[in-house]
Parts: structure tokens; sequence; C-alpha cells
């Protein structure tokens, strides 16, 4: 990800009509041909994906469920996110460092209560509140030491401050050896900002850490997992890869807090929380000091969580640089950061003898997670990064040479660093190569024909982080506005019709809490119980949902559709389906009509059409009005080899039909 300034060219505010080469002056009926007997490349199965970065919270209240924030008191300010309860009962707090024991989490609260007959405790406000459903049933757990004749109870308070929950007291038993505790209730009320009120009752001392809430109803219902409505819009996609854990945080600012996945595995109890480096990246008010990585979701979960989904694990490990647009520092001697590689195909893949092999059967996964895809750095660039991939390639070629290795060009679209990168990945034959652009509609629209040209026999291209930027605006969800999905539909007829050289393609960012963002746009926003596809999710959705198994031409008057008269259009045929998925997007202001032959085929039993449309090129979806652009069905009931359609002005369009060869 790009920290960089994007400059937006005034074109893209000028409306629909400044993105015409030519105007439409009248309604004639256009001809498209569409070779349905002449495939001219494969559709990888990971085509179209999903890339998952820890940026806008996506993580630690985001995709991982758990609704208390600190819960193990390690962030830079133990106490942040907590304060002091006392209902008619005193006390005092005090935080304890046992590191020498327990290294990985070696914070702890101690409590001396007070409060024989009210209650003393500790308040939790959670992730910009926490976010609770009437009627739901939500699950704690604490790890505890304690005097006798300790009770606990939990309350949940609405941002009012009136209880809309309240667990059953609990007496503690007296013991010196740390015990998980676990309660259970239900909210009373629906409540966006909820707060957790962790209240002991008696006269002692109690030591507590991992104190935790999650509801009960997560993704296929798995204790201490994720949030069931992101991950189902995860589902929806159908994605053929996940990359994760992220770009710029796998480099962290500085080696030291870089993304380690050995510290993301294994007991969650034992894994090390770091900064999020996306904490203070940004000025006020999208600064987060209180943006921390718990690692609840670590490697293990992201592997689960491609399983879940059919994807394709992809994960992007440090090559041993820091991001360079902060520190720059990189590792003189790489054999750690390699063999953290080794170790992690190790991991996905080994045999349960293996020690890495072992730990994963141990969190409950003896089969192998089938990783064949692995990312050496980010967007690192220049001879450093390239020296750095040398090594790894020459190692891990040898060693797994069924895994393809994903290289990096930087972070530009074009230039001497990138230049440099692809003359040395061309010369290593690297297996795939990420680009990443961040751009304005106007280049989308512009760059629709980039891989028309690209060498076939060289390194195949992993567009691993886009999206069309447009003006900024107060509402968070603004800039996913309909003319920057429109411009990536575009874009991606393009990568499309060239699937034989663009094997992998994913929008980035994912995820934004509209309360505690850094970066637009991205591709679904969420609050603390509503989520909203945008614009660019749906066009994403329809591609990657009717992504077909070869690529056919589509041609008017014999050329290709990529800018010209303001049309774009690429198709796929399944051939075990035997069905067309035909794109066609408009970027014109006026409605156009054409008559699909099909070549080769015949079409039958009819077909269906999606389209999605605006008028307004800054419309959004947002939280509170999610309807504003959203895909529209309708049947297509003609048969044969000649379909007449009209598609509207600044629409992007499926034609999904099934046919019969000649």
């Amino acid at each position: 990800m790009m920290i960089k300034k994007i400059a937006i060219p005034a074109l893209a505010f000028l409306g629909l009509g400044a993105l015409s080469v030519q105007q439409v002056f009248a309604q004639s009926v256009q001809s498209l041909q569409v070779q349905v007997n002449k495939p001219v490349a494969e559709v990888q199965p990971t085509m179209w994906g999903i890339f998952f970065e820890d940026i806008n919270f996506a993580a630690d209240g985001g995709l991982y469920a758990e609704l208390v924030k600190n819960r193990s008191f390690e962030f830079t300010s133990p106490l942040m996110g907590w304060k002091e309860v006392k209902k008619d009962g005193t006390g005092k707090i005090l935080i304890n460092n046992h590191a020498v024991l327990n290294p990985a989490n070696p914070r702890f609260a101690r409590l001396t209560i007070d409060a024989e007959k009210g209650s003393y405790g500790i308040e939790n406000e959670g992730f910009r509140g926490i976010g609770v459903q009437k009627d739901k049933q939500y699950n704690f757990s604490v790890l505890l030491r304690s005097t006798k004749d300790i009770k606990l109870q939990l309350e949940l308070l609405n941002s009012k401050n009136e209880k809309i929950g309240e667990s059953e007291t609990i007496t503690l038993s007296d013991n010196s050896e740390w015990k998980k505790y676990t309660l259970s209730f239900k909210a009373t009320a629906t409540e966006p900002k909820a707060k957790l009120d962790v209240l002991f009752k008696g006269k002692g001392v109690v030591d507590a850490d991992m104190i935790s809430l999650f509801p009960q109803d997560t993704w296929k219902n798995r204790p201490g997992g994720m949030r069931a409505d992101l991950v189902q819009m995860l589902a929806d996609l159908k994605p053929g890869f996940i990359r994760f854990p992220g770009g710029c945080i796998v480099e962290g600012k500085d080696l030291e807090n870089r993304y380690q996945w050995k510290t993301t595995v294994g007991s969650v109890e034992d894994r090390k929380l770091i900064v999020n480096r996306w904490n203070t990246e940004f000025k006020a008010p999208r600064n987060a000091p209180d943006y921390f990585q718990s690692y609840g979701l670590g490697f293990f979960e992201y592997f689960q969580l491609a399983e879940d989904l059919k994807a394709a694990p992809l994960p992007i490990l440090n090559c041993g640089m820091a991001c360079q647009y902060n520190t720059g520092e990189v590792a003189e001697n790489v054999d750690t950061y390699i063999q953290d590689a080794l170790d992690l195909i190790e991991f996905a893949n080994g045999p349960v003898s293996s020690r890495w092999g072992k730990l994963r059967a141990d969190m409950g996964h003896p089969a192998p997670f089938n990783l064949r895809h692995l990312g050496i750095g980010n967007e690192q660039w220049d001879v450093q990064y390239i020296e750095r991939y040398k090594k790894f390639e020459k190692v891990l070629l040898v060693k797994h040479p069924e895994i393809k290795l994903v290289s990096g060009s930087g972070p530009s679209a074009d230039g001497a660093l990138f230049n440099y990168a692809w003359k040395e990945l061309r010369t290593l034959n690297a297996s795939l190569v990420d680009e990443h652009y961040y751009k304005s509609p106007d280049w989308f629209f512009a760059n629709a024909n980039r891989y028309d040209n690209y060498d076939r026999k060289g390194p195949k291209v992993f567009a691993g982080e886009y999206a069309a930027h447009t003006k900024d605006d107060k509402d968070p969800e603004s800039k996913n506005a309909w003319i920057s999905a429109l411009a990536e539909a575009s874009f991606m007829t393009g990568l499309e019709r060239n699937a034989d050289v663009v094997h992998m393609a994913s929008y980035a960012p994912l995820l934004a809490h509209v309360d505690a963002w850094q970066w637009r746009p991205d591709l679904i926003w969420f609050d603390n119980l509503k989520t909203v596809a945008t614009p660019n999710y749906y066009v994403q959705k329809l591609f990657s949902t009717n992504k077909g198994t070869h690529v056919v031409p589509v041609l008017s008057n014999g050329q290709i559709l990529a800018g010209k008269d303001s049309l774009y259009s690429s198709a796929t045929i399944d051939k075990q389906a035997n069905r067309l998925n035909l794109k066609i997007v408009n970027t014109s202001k006026s409605a156009r009509i054409f008559d699909i032959k099909l070549e080769g085929a015949t079409a039958t039993k009819g077909g269906t059409m999606q389209t999605l449309a605006s008028a307004e090129p800054f419309a959004f979806n947002s939280l509170e009005n999610p309807q504003v652009i959203v895909p529209v069905s309708s049947t297509i009931k003609k048969t044969g080899n000649s379909i007449k359609i009209e598609v509207k002005p600044a629409s992007v369009n499926l034609i999904s039909l099934p046919f019969i060869s000649k």
C-alpha cells in the first residue's frame, strides 16, 4: 500500500461525458461478435481474489470478533480502553509485569477490592463501542487469580449508561494459580456503542488477564472466531485467493515491528501483541493511538479462512526490509527471514510429524492447508529488494519447487524503479510479479489495454492492489463513488482479456470501520453492527462470480472495445457449464443498443443480464443508504445466435447466456 499522496487529474471531476473519446449522437445498433468457438486464453482459478490488510481496524475491531479492546493490558498505555468503576465499593488497580514468566503476554491487572456491600471493577469501551444485538448470546472469559470470597458479575451498558444485559454472579475460588472463568448472557437491547463492566464483590485481591467477550454467533460458530456478517460478504465474492496479512504491515515501520507469523500462532494467550503500523501513520483525525494487533487473528486463522472460502492462500512475508516510506531499514543477513519462509511452508503443508506441522495439528487442523503461493516482500523497490529476493528464490525454488513465488515491482505502476524491477525479474524468469496502482478514474479508463502488449512468455502479473481514487468528501464511504467503480470495471475488462498474462487480481484495501479508518476508498465499510457493499464491491462480485474458464474474443468491426466510443468489453466461457459471460461497460451519457452475434454457438433457454448503473458519478452506498447503487437483474428471453440488448448510460453489465456449440 502506497503512503504517498495520490494526484487526481481534474478530468475525473468533469462528469461522465468528459470520459468519452467520442460523443454518441444517435442510438444506432452496434454489432458485437463474440467468438465463442475461439478461446484465446485460460482463466486461472485464482484470477479474482481478495487482499486483506489490517488497516482501518480490519482485524481487531473488525473481522476478528473480539469485543474487548486491550484485553490483556499490553497496549503502550496499559489501561487504554479501560476505566475504573465504583458502585458503592472501592479499591485500586495496579498493572503488574511478569515478563520473565511470560514474555509474550507480560502484563496483568491487580485489583485490590473493598466492596463488601457494593461492587468495584473496570469498564471496557470496546472498539469505538461494543456492538450488541437484542436477544443475542455473548460469551465472556477471563484468566483470574484471587483470594477467597470474591464474586464476579458482568453488566452491559448502553450509551446512556442503562443496563442492557447482565450475567449471573459467580464466586471465585481461592487460587494462587491462573484459572479460566467463563460466563454467558443475552443482550436485552440492540446497541452499537455499548460498554462492558467487569465487577467484583467482596474484599480481597484479584489478578486479571485476557478479559474477553465474543458474540456466540461467529462465522461457523467457532468460539473466539470471526465476525459472521463480514466473512459472509467475503464468501459471496467467491474469491479465487486471499492475500494476507497485508501490505505495509508486513514490513513494519522498522524491522523490530515487522509482522512475524510465528508470534501469531499457538494458543491465543501466548501470541505477542504489537503496535499496528497504521497506529499514527496519518495525522488526526485519522490517527489511531489505540490501534494494535492482538493476533487473535493469526496465520492459522487466515489459512482456515482461505479454506472456508475455497480460496488459495497467499501469505506475504517480510523479505528483510522495513517500509521504505518510513525507516527503510534493511537486514544485512536474511537467513532468519528465509528460514521463516521455509517454516511457514512446513506449518501449512508439512506432515504432523514435523515441528510446524505438529503445531498446525495441535491447533486443530492435521490436514495440510495446500499452500501453493508465497509472496516475498510487499512493494519494496530498487537494488536492495532484488538482492534479497534473489536470496529467497535461490533457496525456495530448490527446496520447494511446488511453491510459486510472488515478487514485487514496487509501489508505482510505471517509472524507473518499476522498469528496473521488471527487467531484473524478467531475467530471473520470476513466476508472478505484483503490480500496484492507486490512480484517478481517468488512468483506469485509459489503461484498459495496459496488458495487451505484455510479453506472453515472461513472468505473469498479479495486480495485487488497485483502486480508483476520486475526490474526498466528509462521508467516509463517499470516496467509493460510482465513477471509481465504473473506471475499475473498464480496467478489469482489460485484465480479463489478458488472462494469459494476468493470473491474479485484487482490489485494495478490503475493509474499513466508519469510525476508525485511516485509508479510503475501501471495498466494504462497516460499523459495530452493520456492513455495506460499495459499488466497487458489486463490480468485483460481478467479475469474480462469473469468471468462466476461458477468454473468448469480443469484437466490433474487427476491433476490441477498450475505450473506443466510451465502450469496454470482455468475455469468457465456462466450458463445464456451457455458459457465456459477456461484460459490457458503457461510460458514455447515452444508452447503447447492441446486436450480439455468437460465432460457433447458439444461445439456449434465454439468459440473464445484471446491470449496475447511476446517472450521478459521485453517488455512493453508505451504512444509512446501502441500496443507492445495486445490481438489477433482468431476463433475456430470446435464443439463437443473435441477441439484441440495450445497455444504460454509465453502466456495467453482465450478460450470461447458456449455449450449445455448433
